[in-house]
């Protein structure tokens, strides 16, 4: 799979999700397998450029992989210069948010929002590409809602603008994340144009990966919140499309040690307390399929120090190890 000058490794992609995909959980990720990693969706608008948020998502120093950013809009001229002042950030490719189903985003016209007005998204999509010589890619989803599934026309006019690749969600805005993911547009979608196309949504086991891939004809899937709590799930994908079956499953003390490690990034990356407390979501992801992980999590959070996290978590994984040669998987 091809993205403008950039050749994946393996088509297995993390999908961005605001306040998930940030620089620790992008290199876990990818030292894990995946081919392709997006960053958390920063805003268009220039007077919130400087906020603690911002900053810390447009940090892409030490990036272990190609430097995907996601910006969020729906004026093309500040898009386009959103786009400007990422690139000379570092970014080495820029992806246009038009699938984020969020109020406080779609009530702004942003987000999925954008495909009620194709004549908007042709503006934005044109400004953008125009605006920076690195590849654009588009993230959206079937349409706004179940009688206004218009990817077909969208997926077009992002073909005609220059977009290098289309990752696409396969639920409609008013879904959300309810009910199941649906891949029939896609599949059609995929066979009227001649750039790659992610498929994304539901994708939770290496056999689903497959079995959607083979019905859509996608270039590549697409991971969200499959990989939350599981970036090994990148591995399993991975050697599961390459060999047809799955690998054997990594020991016990590997995983806890991934999890540990990812701790570590995040503490240090945020520092306290931010640290702790973006780590508290991760760290229940992380301990759900385990017994007790409940109970455990409860005592966790209850915690406000590093140095009291990583503790709490590295004993209650090691009584673990003590039980379990591998993690709890459900695919398996």
């Amino acid at each position: 799979m091809e993205i403008g000058q950039y050749r994946l490794e393996t088509p297995v992609a993390l999908a961005p999700m605001a306040g998930i995909t940030d620089k620790p959980f992008r290199r876990l990720a990818r030292d894990f397998g995946a081919g392709w990693a997006v960053g958390e969706m920063l805003t268009s608008d220039p007077s919130l450029r400087h906020t603690k948020k911002t900053l810390r998502r447009s940090d892409l120093g030490g990036e272990n992989g190609v430097a995907a950013v996601q910006i969020l809009g729906n004026v093309p001229a500040q898009m386009a210069e959103a786009a400007r002042h990422n690139v000379s950030l570092g970014a080495e490719v820029i992806d246009i948010n038009m699938g984020c189903p969020a109020k406080k985003v779609c009530n702004v016209a942003a987000g999925s929002a954008l495909m009620q007005n194709e004549t908007l998204v042709a503006q934005i999509l044109e400004a953008v590409v125009g605006a920076v010589d690195v590849p654009v890619t588009l993230k959206t989803r079937l349409g706004w809602a179940d009688d206004h599934k218009n990817l077909p026309a969208v997926a077009k006019i992002a073909q005609e603008s220059g977009i290098a690749a289309l990752a696409v969600h396969g639920r409609t805005r008013t879904q959300m994340y309810k009910g199941e993911a649906e891949y029939g547009l896609i599949a059609e979608v995929k066979g009227s144009l001649n750039i790659p196309v992610w498929v994304n949504g539901d994708i939770t086991s290496p056999q689903k990966a497959a079995a959607v891939l083979a019905q859509t004809g996608a270039d590549g899937v697409m991971i969200g919140r499959g990989a939350q709590g599981r970036p090994w799930l990148f591995r399993d994908v991975r050697y599961f499309l390459e060999h047809g079956r799955l690998p054997a499953p990594l020991p016990f003390a590997e995983c806890a040690a991934a999890v540990l490690a990812h701790l570590r990034a995040m503490h240090g990356f945020y520092g306290e307390p931010d640290g702790v407390r973006i780590a508290r979501k991760h760290i229940g992801w992380y301990l759900a399929p385990l017994p007790e992980g409940e109970t455990a999590r409860r005592e966790i959070n209850r915690l406000d120090s590093a140095a009291a996290q990583y503790d709490a978590v590295a004993g209650f994984l090691a009584q673990q190890a003590d039980r379990a040669d591998v993690w709890a998987c459900d695919y398996r």
